[in-house]
């Protein structure tokens, strides 16, 4: 991967905004343009390549960010961003307005009214959301390895599934697991969800003990070289009633018909509308409340978006979920996701963790 080319179509979009320069806070997008792991600091990126840490970091970056100047900082923002911005030829500048703090918003804002030449600050966040989208083969590929490892690692829920085992100690088990068979930190905290816990898609892990004859939601991700996956599957211990294989295979057809019949070209809200459809014809519609997936990569929850209100357009190279699910309070859930690529103008598969029907 190489950052020079991100850089070249980040500047290509700027122009096209009119806008001289960009101010990156976002700790993904400062990986993405510098290639610099775990960078705490800023990137200004205008006509050079500015990266703005302090100490700690200084020595990494000149390692690991060659194409950059490095700006080293110390003290508060109000200290150091005067003399950065002395004698500029900027006049807008972008930033990341769903990121940067409304604190740190109105510090920028004040130093650049002082300045002998004004600077506007210009909202910028769908530039670094275009450009991270769609993927390069060598990002695919590392968010194949994620999915890997999360496939790997239902493989091993399957095997120590049991009755009498607490949501917590299940998500350790997993957790245990995924961190010895390749990942990083986890992209987010895994979530099991038995019983009436499954009627909640974001449940945290408790001291439930599961049960037989109930529903077990599992949510989990890896995280390879900084790229993730997420992937749930719904389990149950012991004979199916006819209640749950009803809310299953409804779930399980609606998202196998989304993967069938999305295209590219299609908006977020286009397909969403496939699976959302197919579950409000069940009788569920009110039960699934979500989107039916978003984008992975760098983040674990990134453009593009598949809800019913995205107006986003699906094209190949972009990787992303497909995750519908029936949420009845005081019986449980059932949620399947998938991780998906889309090449040729078609979806493909790119998880293969053995689904329960």
């Amino acid at each position: 991967m190489e950052p020079k080319n991100r850089l070249q179509r980040l500047r290509q979009q700027l122009a096209q905004k009119e806008i001289e320069a960009i101010w990156i806070s976002q700790p993904e997008n400062l990986y993405y343009l510098s290639g610099c792991e775990g960078l705490e600091g800023y990137l200004l990126i205008g006509e050079g390549n500015l990266l703005v840490t302090d100490f700690r970091y200084v020595e990494q970056a000149r390692r690991q960010s060659p194409d950059f100047e490095i700006f080293t900082i110390s003290g508060k923002m109000a200290d150091w961003l005067p003399g950065l911005f002395s004698g500029h030829k900027i006049r807008r500048l972008g930033f990341e307005n769903h990121h940067l703090s409304f604190a740190a918003y109105r510090q920028m804002e004040d130093v650049f009214r002082k300045l002998q030449t004004p600077i506007d600050l210009i909202p910028g966040d769908n530039l670094m959301d275009s450009l991270r989208m769609v993927k390069e083969p060598e990002e695919a590929e590392l968010i194949y390895q994620a999915v890997k490892i999360a496939d790997a690692a239902f493989e091993h829920l399957e095997k120590e599934l049991k009755p009498g085992v607490s949501e917590k100690a299940l998500a350790w088990d997993i957790e245990k697991f995924i961190r010895e068979n390749g990942s990083q930190p986890l992209p987010f905290e895994i979530i099991v969800a038995a019983g009436p816990n499954a009627a909640l898609p974001h449940a945290k892990p408790s001291d439930y003990v599961i049960q037989e004859r109930e529903p077990i939601v599992v949510d989990i991700g890896a995280r390879y070289k900084y790229y993730t996956s997420d992937l749930t599957r719904t389990f149950y211990i012991g004979k199916m009633p006819g209640t749950f294989r009803q809310v299953y295979q409804t779930v399980l057809d609606a998202q196998l018909t989304a993967i069938s019949y999305i295209k590219s070209g299609m908006t977020g809200a286009q397909a969403d509308a496939i699976a959302r459809q197919l579950i409000g014809n069940a009788g569920f519609g009110e039960a699934f409340g979500h989107s039916l997936g978003h984008g992975i990569g760098l983040a674990a929850h990134e453009s593009p978006y598949l809800g019913f209100t995205s107006k986003g357009v699906l094209t190949d190279g972009m990787v992303f979920t497909i995750e519908p699910g029936i949420y009845l309070s005081g019986w449980g859930g059932v949620r399947l996701e998938d991780d998906v690529v889309m090449e040729n103008g078609k979806l493909r598969v790119i998880s293969s963790a053995r689904k329960l029907m």
